[in-house]
């Protein structure tokens, strides 16, 4: 499941895909547009900044705005920046794979190769969800 975080920073890509191209929208602006509880947005803002998707300008007509394009941020990225891995267990990961100390050699783990399966076409499908995708509909 996408945790709080994860899912608030995609209302706020999208509040912000939706605006016009020049336009810099203000916290409070995305908080009250994409109903997301201001306190938890200004952190999430700052995670996108950090994870280069968005930038922010300062002052009294300062705010955010997309600095990706709508139609290149997936939500396989954004899920692996707020929530970490996409598969279910480390051993099964391709970013944070980790060894499980509980198996005799991953060869012969059946539960990680069907996992891998798993993580795959789930990635398959994240990947192919993107921002302006979700606008569109």
């Amino acid at each position: 499941m996408l945790s709080h975080k994860a899912k608030y920073a995609l209302k706020a890509l999208l509040y912000l895909a939706q605006q016009d191209e020049n336009h810099i929208s203000r916290t409070i602006e995305i908080a009250e547009g994409a109903n997301i509880p201001k306190k938890f947005l200004e952190q999430i803002l700052l995670d996108l900044k950090r994870g280069r998707f968005v930038s922010s300008k300062q002052g009294k007509f300062g705010g955010y705005y997309l600095i990706r394009s709508k139609n290149d941020i997936t939500l396989a990225e954004i899920h692996r920046l707020f929530d970490g891995a996409i598969a279910l267990l480390p051993c099964a990961s391709l970013n944070f794979y980790e060894p499980c100390s509980d198996c005799k050699t991953e060869e012969e783990c059946s539960l990680r190769h069907g996992l891998m399966i798993i993580r795959d076409e789930t990635l398959k499908a994240m990947q192919g969800i993107t921002i302006a995708s979700l606008v569109k509909k």
